[in-house]
């Protein structure tokens, strides 16, 4: 009898052990999962209460803000580790523009789980004729590799202090990327090298003043800089030039 306890014990601590592994990555997740930045007010505003002529439909994956008569769609990846209704201000600015907006819910708020979450998203609005895709940060590289795996979905991209790390050059798309002079996220030597993984007549536009937290409504992120503008001031202009693009 004591030899058989002596054989089973070691397995026992193997699965005591191999149980306890799985149950600190399991907590460790959630905290994980749980740290994120938020919506502001504002952004539930926009939601909640639109501008005039603009419709809000909202799902269990996404938000739509849909104008009168859209001249374009835009479907958008939110940045990683920011709730995706943080972005809705943005998106209503673009719909008075013309532009209808999805914003797509990520698992955990993060993009990189699922990359391939705007497919079938235009099916369901067949009164607009030409798309793009776009986000912002991990987003905006999750909306560019989607756009170099689905040749054709999309005539155009968007990238808010965002860069491709999947080749673009060959796929005909318009490509706006956008981001702030005082952006301390987003990593300037990684957008530089993967400059060339853009059409060579892609469309630069830098905001004086602007930050890498501004596109969204979720405070300001950590390690970004200092704006010298005002968020308004940077999501107007940043609807204005992409509405210019893709409408």
């Amino acid at each position: 009898m004591t030899e058989r306890r002596f054989v089973k014990h070691p397995r026992l601590r193997r699965v005591l052990l191999i149980s306890l592994i799985v149950l600190i990555l399991i907590a460790a997740a959630a905290v994980y999962a749980a740290d994120y930045y938020r919506a502001d007010e504002a952004a539930g505003s926009s939601i909640t209460d639109p501008a005039p002529g603009i419709r809000v439909e909202t799902g269990k994956r996404r938000i739509a803000f849909i104008p009168d008569n859209p001249e374009a769609g835009l479907i958008f990846y939110p940045g990683g580790k920011v709730e995706y209704t943080a972005y809705a201000p943005l998106m209503e600015k673009l719909a008075e523009k013309g532009v209808l907006c999805v914003i797509l819910k990520m698992p955990f708020n993060l993009a990189v789980l699922d990359a391939n979450a705007a497919e079938g998203v235009a099916d369901d609005y067949p009164e607009v004729d030409h798309w793009a895709v776009g986000g912002h940060s991990l987003g905006g590289a999750m909306a560019a590799s989607y756009a170099a795996k689905h040749p054709g979905s999309a005539d155009a991209l968007v990238l808010l202090a965002a860069y491709s790390t999947s080749d673009l050059t060959g796929t005909g798309m318009k490509v706006i990327s956008i981001y702030g002079t005082e952006d301390g996220v987003m990593n300037a030597g990684s957008y530089e090298k993967y400059r060339g993984n853009l059409p060579a007549d892609f469309s630069e536009t830098v905001i004086d003043g602007g930050c890498h937290s501004y596109f969204g409504n979720y405070g300001l992120q950590k390690g970004d800089g200092e704006p010298f503008i005002s968020r308004d001031e940077q999501q107007d202009l940043t609807a204005s030039t992409v509405a210019g693009l893709i409408s």
